[in-house]
Formats: C-alpha cells, structure tokens, sequence
C-alpha cells in the first residue's frame, strides 16, 4: 500500500488502547473501505426492504442489482489495480508526489468509458428497465471510480476524512431511502437511488481529499501506460485472484439452490448470504497484514536491500537476511494466528449472532457459512503469503499460485453442480486450501535462494518491454506532439 506506512508507524509507536484502535481502524479504511460499505449497504438495505414491505421477488432484484454492479466493477477494475498500485508507489518513491493525480485522472479516462461501455452492453440484455439499468449503470461506473481511488488513498494520512467520508455517505444513504419512503413509498429505484447517492458522495469526498493532499503538476497523465507491459503479470495475478473468489458464487447462481430473478439476473440467496458474512472475515487478516508489514517488515526489507547497493559487507548482508527472515516468519505465524482465532469466533459467536437476525439462517446455510469461513481463512492467508511473493518481486509464482486458485476453485464449483447442494461451499473450500499450500511452497523455495534471485537470476541486460501499452503511450504523444 503506497504510503501508508509513514502513518501507521506513528500510530503504532503511541501508548495506548485507542491508538492501537486507531491504527487499525485507519488501515482498515484505506484498505477495506469501499468492500465494507458495500456489506453494509446489502445488509442494510435488505433489512429496509422488508420493513418497507417489498415483495421477495422485487428485494431479490435489488440485492441482485447491487451485487451485479459490485462484482463486475471489481473484476474490471482488477485488470488495472496492481499495475496502478506499483506505479503510484513508484512515483512516491522518487518524489514525484505532483504526478499522482495526473495518474488518476488518466486512468480514469481509461477505465470509466471502457468499464461503462462493457455494463451498458450487459444491460441492454439483461432484462432491466430503463430506470433501473441507469441506476445501476451510475453504481457501477461509481464503484470503478471507488476501487480505482483505493489505490491512491493509502498515500493519503488524512485517516479522520476518509472516515467521515464512509459515515456521511451511509447516513446520506440511509435518510435518503427512510424519508424517501416516506414521502413516495417503498420501490426498488428509491433502494438502489439511495445506494447510488451513498457512494456517489464517498467518491467524491474521496476524489476531494486527494486532490486537497497531492500537488498536481496536470500533465504526464498517461506514463503508467508502459508499466502495463513491464508488469504485465500483476495483471494475471490480480485477476486470477478475483476470479477465485467470486467465480463459486456465480456458479452457485445456476445450481440447483439457485434461480433466475429476471432476465440475466440470478441468485442463491441461501449461499450467497453465507458467502456474504463468510467473506468478510478476511478484514481480520487484509488489516493486520498490512500493519504488521508496514510497520514491521518493511524497515528490515529496506536495510536488507539497501545493503546490497555496495553498502555492506558479506556478513552485513547475511546479517540483515536473517533479521528480515525472521520478521517475515514472526509475522507470517501472527497473521495465521489471527485468521484462525477470527474464523474460530465467527464459527461460534458470530454464528449465534446471524440466527437471530432476520436473514432467514437455515441449517443449509449454517453449513454454508461453516465451509465457506474456513474456505476464505485458508484464502486470506495464502493471499497474504502471495503478496510476500510480490514483495520480493517474485512475480511468476505468485502467478502460478493464484492461477492455480482461480482454476481449482471453478473447476471444483462447477463439479459439485453434480452433487448434493449441501457440498457446494467445499469446492471454494479445497481450492483455497491448495492456493495456500502452493503460496507456502513458493515462498518457502523462493527465500531459500534470495541472494541467487536478488544477483543471480537478473538478466545482465534490462530490455523495456514494449507491448500494447508502450504503444498507446508513443501514440498519445504523437498525438498530443510530445515525443
């Protein structure tokens, strides 16, 4: 996460209950805050429904409506995100801070045409009435924006404003649709109106807030263009990681427990609810993960690094090896720790809690959420121990390691359509089990030779690659007489 860390270190170094609380909570926003408020705003907005007295059939095509948009504007955005992060966190490292909203700016021009163009297409024959197809167009185009800023936001130490902007936006949106209600009475365009002012007031706070922190130098908006090509497996491993989270439920849309709501909208509600709260036990890991890196790791990754730049002795660098590996460990084991003890509470406590809220818990999917909670801890690790891989540059396992979870966990999904409905959260289960064991044994043979991988296996040449992105970059500047 570019920048954060500067922030989480003086937070973490104050005394205290609070500013522990604090330290966490600001990582939780720059790194989970889009996801969480769409959790909120499902949650909630299902609950108002049904005081609002709308039938099942027209809250399942709410849920279905939000959820589309929430799934398909974090896959595409996916295509761009690391790629994004790594040039973002590039440019802090060399200073260039009045380059970062150029970056954004054109990004955005990239990917709010291509992105909305892709979900119009989808609308057309999904089957949604012109009202609801352009709410749900305007949510969609705004969650791109949303996910696209996440990327930028972690630079940004202003915590206490990015946390006002997730609390007026869920206040603007919760109003909206009670007094709504009240005046015009309770409808599907109302819910979703309400949802698509909420996160239209967070993006905008949010866009406000990093325009307010960044100076902007309004030129170089298309530099990150070659750095498609230069990471281009960033790409694969961020889409692939995508696909394995999120492909068991789309599956699960057209399984036996599954059902068409209208038009190319479909859904399992008593999977997807399970999913729904299962999923959100990976915050426990995403969060400390990123803390425990920041604020621990880095600083000895750092020295480590530095000392190979002609700085340090044979025995310096072993040294500081050592150290390093010794953190990563500490911190690998505390983060698994926390996942399993999280996983644990939920399975107990957190099942007790979600019986007796209104969602119509079953005992299928009581099972569900049993699984799919081991299915998505196995999987919170062995992300973590991914973006390690990623840490170290070592990009091609932690694109084997994912590829391989994204293809065992569809594979797997769509075998079990075979099988009892009861067993349908195991085939997520196994697939994110075998993406932790595999994340395990890269990382564990990758550390093994780091000083070979750091000196050894660098080409004696370095050739930029030159692909579609270097040559939509020369084409622009062609265009605009820069080159």
């Amino acid at each position: 996460m570019a920048g954060i860390g500067f922030e989480l270190k003086k937070l973490f170094k104050a005394t205290g209950v609070l500013s522990k609380l604090r330290a966490y909570g600001y990582t939780g926003m720059v790194t989970a805050g889009p996801m969480l408020l769409g959790f909120l705003f499902l949650l909630a907005i299902q609950l108002i429904a049904k005081r609002m007295g709308l039938g099942n059939g027209e809250s399942e095509l709410l849920v279905s409506l939000i959820t589309y948009s929430l799934l398909g504007s974090m896959m595409y955005s996916s295509i761009f995100s690391m790629v994004m992060t790594r040039f973002v966190a590039d440019l802090l490292y060399e200073e260039k801070e009045e380059d970062v909203i150029p970056s954004l700016e054109g990004i955005l021009f990239f990917l709010l045409p291509s992105g909305g163009a892709l979900w119009i297409l989808f609308l057309i024959f999904s089957g949604a009435t012109f009202t609801r197809g352009f709410l749900s167009f305007t949510l969609f185009v705004e969650l791109l924006a949303a996910w696209t800023e996440m990327n930028y936001l972690s630079a940004i130490k202003d915590y206490k404003g990015i946390l006002l902007s997730y609390v007026i936006s869920i206040l603007a949106a919760l109003s909206t649709s009670i007094v709504g209600f009240m005046i015009f009475g309770g409808s599907v365009e109302l819910l979703l109106f309400s949802v698509v002012l909420g996160y239209g007031i967070m993006m905008a706070i949010d866009m406000a807030l990093l325009y307010g922190f960044f100076p902007n130098s309004e030129e170089r908006h298309f530099d990150f263009l070659p750095w498609f090509d230069e990471y281009s497996d960033l790409i694969a491993i961020s889409f692939m990681t995508n696909i394995g989270l999120f492909a068991h439920l789309i599956i699960a849309w057209f399984s036996s427990i599954g059902h068409q709501i209208k038009g190319l909208f479909y859904s399992a509600p008593q999977h997807d609810i399970a999913a729904l709260f299962a999923f959100m036990t990976i915050l426990i890991t995403t969060i400390n993960f990123v803390a425990s890196v920041e604020v621990n790791l880095y600083p000895k990754y750092r020295r480590y690094y530095d000392l190979f730049n002609g700085k340090g002795s044979i025995t310096e660098i072993e040294q500081a090896e050592k150290e390093m590996l010794t953190v990563l460990d500490h911190e690998l084991i505390y983060t698994a720790r926390r996942q399993f003890y999280g996983t644990a509470l939920m399975l107990s406590v957190g099942l007790i809690i979600l019986e007796r809220l209104p969602l119509g818990f079953d005992a299928l999917m009581e099972g569900y959420f049993r699984i799919l909670c081991v299915g998505y801890g196995a999987y919170a690790v062995g992300n973590v121990l991914t973006l390690i891989l990623m840490y170290f540059t070592a990009y091609e396992d932690a694109k084997i390691a994912t590829t391989v979870f994204a293809l065992s966990t569809t594979v797997l999904s769509i075998a079990s359509l075979f099988i009892d409905a009861k067993y349908y959260g195991f085939a997520f289960a196994f697939g994110s089990i075998l993406f932790l064991c595999i994340s395990i044994f890269r990382l564990m043979k990758y550390t093994k030779k780091l000083p070979y991988h750091i000196l050894s296996s660098q080409p004696l040449l370095v050739e930029p690659k030159k692909g579609l992105g270097t040559k939509l970059y020369i084409a622009i500047l062609k265009f605009s007489g820069k080159e």
